[in-house]
């Protein structure tokens, strides 16, 4: 394989740094290195900032983490003049804040949007990434960044007969920009997952008819979203550099309250005391009723009972109500959905509910779907089918280290990085929130503001010390790759078919990806290894690159 196929005389423009992606990874460290002095590019697919947010504007869509803690905590200023207009974050006011900080700190400028990075190629010789755009463009860069997202790729299942499907099709992940009306339609949504239980209570309203087709119930807990009150927005505002710091060793990287008693030492009208205290709070949070709830599968039950409980109690069809009980799965093993009036849904008169766990569909036909030699006629589809989720924006881009190594070779058993930061045979790549880090099992702007700080203070690092090149170290990166692995099966989140551990591609190799050991314990890990000169890391010299 040869070591490069982008040829070093057609490389136009040389920068310090290429970053993938204008989401809230990619702003920060445009931000950041741009402070520091560094020459930079940024290459966005779409023409907006956001990232995620970009993409996601089905009906429903808003964060699961609160609206004050799913923010930045790198300036002051900036957090005590945003306003947030409700507890938990809608899509167009995170796409409106994330404009408002491209724009404050005069971002945008320093952005090629409508612009795909198609490949990156490591020249060895020369010690820098040779990256080609969608553009035509070719751009020669020491360090890239892949800043594009975790669940940024949307995975549509390939269904027999959906090219002759001559209704509408959506899918959650790639929301058309323009306003979409149900309103008089026949409309399926596929899937129950997250976005599937924010979309369909908001698109029953207003279609005619819903059918939602169910391969795997889930778990939802109401989120209790309102308006965000002067006094708790304040309440942040006041104390922000204190809740910020602790923020950033808590778990999942937000400030809850957590119980350190186990489910099993607490009598039972204890316990259901607290599941239902917590279920009236709403939000993720409930998860933290006990301290071994996804280590223990006897506690684990007396959670997901009580759910369950509320599902029976709030579904009228009893048939309806059993199909929507989740029983695959330890509760919180999969993402732990937050919804509003996902369940009370099911009681309208417009929405039916079809399991295809035992019998999938079939195909699409010219004016619907086969479901079991049953029929469906429908104006439109929503595919809430999810993403290729944390390596599947990584492969859209043909990467490829020394000797011409492709990055998806490196991987095909598995993606393995140290820290989630790094890969071995790939010089000077770095990963946003990658395999192996909290990433997605955490609030993901702390763990992109801890990221961003670790890669931007590694090449300010690098400059100081006159150093062209870091890689991580082979056998650090195979101790890495064990631990998470161990750290994830004394949990029970290996139990579930999620998409945490690949299961929703097929062929995808399964095991775990995010590192669920805790956003505080990483962090501290981190610090050490760079407090230890890097450990686990090699470096290669300036001086070194000018005497070759």
């Amino acid at each position: 394989m040869p070591k490069s196929s982008i040829k070093a005389s057609s490389v136009d423009v040389g920068v310090d740094v290429v970053i993938v992606g204008a989401g809230f990874s990619g702003l920060y460290l445009l931000h950041q290195l741009r402070k520091q002095g560094f020459s930079t590019r940024c290459f966005e697919r779409g023409d907006g900032v956001g990232g995620t947010w970009y993409w996601n504007r089905y009906p429903g869509a808003r964060c699961d983490v609160e609206s004050m803690q799913y923010s930045y905590g790198f300036d002051d200023k900036l957090q005590q003049e945003w306003n947030w207009p409700e507890k938990f974050s809608g899509h167009a006011d995170i796409r409106a804040y994330a404009d408002h900080v491209a724009d404050r700190f005069g971002l945008r400028e320093h952005i090629d949007f409508e612009t795909e990075v198609c490949a990156a190629h490591y020249d060895e010789g020369l010690r820098l990434w040779r990256i080609e755009t969608s553009a035509g463009e070719k751009v020669s860069a020491r360090h890239f960044v892949m800043a594009g997202g975790c669940i940024s790729t949307a995975q549509i299942p390939k269904f027999e007969g959906l090219a002759d499907y001559t209704g509408k099709t959506y899918h959650t992940g790639r929301w058309p920009h323009e306003p979409v009306s149900f309103a008089g339609l026949r409309v399926a949504v596929i899937g129950t997952g997250s976005s599937a239980i924010q979309a369909i209570p908001v698109i029953a309203e207003e279609a005619a008819h819903l059918t939602v087709f169910q391969r795997q119930a889930n778990f939802t807990i109401p989120s209790r979203n309102h308006p965000m009150t002067a006094d708790y927005a304040n309440s942040w505002k006041s104390g922000y550099a204190e809740k910020r710091e602790e923020m950033r060793y808590m778990p999942n990287g937000v400030l809850r309250e957590l119980n350190d008693k186990s489910a099993l030492e607490a009598s039972e009208e204890e316990r259901l005391a607290t599941y239902e205290e917590r279920w009236r709070m709403g939000g993720s949070g409930f998860l933290g009723a006990f301290n071994d709830i996804l280590t223990n599968r006897e506690a684990n039950d007396t959670m997901a009972e009580f759910v369950r409980d509320k599902i029976r109690q709030t579904v009228k069809d009893p048939v309806t109500a059993e199909l929507l009980c989740p029983k695959t799965h330890p509760i919180g093993t999969k993402r732990l959905c937050v919804d509003s009036g996902y369940f009370e849904t099911y009681n309208r008169d417009n929405v039916d509910l079809v399991n295809i766990s035992q019998t999938p569909i079939e195909r699409l036909t010219p004016d619907g779907l086969m479901v079991n030699g049953r029929g469906f006629t429908l104006d439109a589809i929503v595919f809430a089918t999810g993403f290729d989720a944390m390596t599947g924006t990584l492969f859209n881009v043909d990467i490829r280290g020394r000797a011409g190594l492709e990055l998806k070779s490196k991987w095909a058993a598995g993606p393995r990085t140290y820290l989630g930061l790094m890969t071995e045979s790939f010089p000077n790549l770095f990963m946003i929130t990658g395999p192996g880090s909290p990433s997605v099992k955490s609030n993901m702007i702390t763990s992109i503001e801890q990221h961003v700080d670790l890669v931007a203070d590694t090449i300010i690092h690098m400059r100081d010390q006159g150093l062209a090149v870091i890689e991580p170290e082979h056998s650090a990166e195979d101790e890495w790759v064990d631990h998470v692995q161990e750290v994830a099966y004394k949990t029970l989140f290996p139990q579930a078919n999620s998409w945490y551990m690949g299961t929703n591609i097929p062929g995808k190799p399964r095991l775990f990806m995010p590192y669920i050991a805790g956003v505080g314990r990483y962090r501290r890990i981190c610090e050490e290894v760079v407090g230890e000169g890097y450990k686990g890391f090699r470096f290669e010299a300036e001086q070194a690159l000018a005497a070759e």
